[in-house]
């Protein structure tokens, strides 16, 4: 990473059932070693909303939050993942996401979401449209640094392996637990080592 990559401001979301703190150490740590960390929680994150409306929120965050088309490195944890992808991929995010760090998101669905009929939810299904329509054409993703940080440990990821996606880098931090991961020093530092 050289010194004008650091530059880039970082904007952490996180996921299902989160808010800021879920992020919050993370963002200490990213602030410590040169970053600018900002945090955005779009809300309700109950599942309640559809991932666009939340992506929505992203977008007026990133409107308010940075000049105009300042670029900024985005950081999402589970479901924060697919908010970030779907600005990317379908909100034009291209212009300014210089790179993309997932951790634990479910890329691929997670038969989890079965168990749940709530919007956002039930989009996170592996047969779910919302998926099929993100994975049909993986090219923005391909067009910057991507990276999907997962733990074969995850319980709620189910498998852990559909957080990995054919594009990209796949980098499997061992964590015990999902709702851990923003917390694992391990994590932070390949976020770091990834932007």
């Amino acid at each position: 990473m050289n010194e004008s990559t650091r530059r880039h401001p970082v904007i952490l979301v996180p996921g299902w059932l989160d808010n800021i703190a879920t992020m919050g150490k993370m963002a200490d740590y990213l602030n410590q070693v040169g970053f600018q960390a900002l945090l955005c929680s779009p809300q309700p994150s109950d599942g309640r909303a559809p991932i666009e409306e939340l992506a929505a929120q992203l977008a007026d965050f990133v409107a308010q939050a940075l000049p105009d088309g300042e670029r900024f490195h985005y950081i999402g944890f589970s479901m924060g993942g697919l908010i970030g992808r779907y600005y990317l991929q379908e909100m034009n995010g291209r212009q300014q996401m210089a790179n993309l760090v997932t951790i634990s998101t479910p890329h691929r669905g997670t038969y989890m979401a079965n168990s749940l009929w709530l919007p956002a939810v039930r989009q996170m299904r592996p047969e779910s449209d919302f998926i099929h329509r993100l994975n049909s054409d993986l090219t923005a993703l391909a067009e910057r640094r991507f990276v999907s940080i997962w733990t074969p440990l995850d319980l709620s990821v189910v498998p852990p392996s559909n957080s990995e996606l054919p594009v990209g880098e796949s980098r499997r931090v061992f964590g015990i637990a999902h709702a851990l991961m923003p917390m694992n020093r391990r994590v932070w530092r390949a976020v770091e080592e990834s932007l």
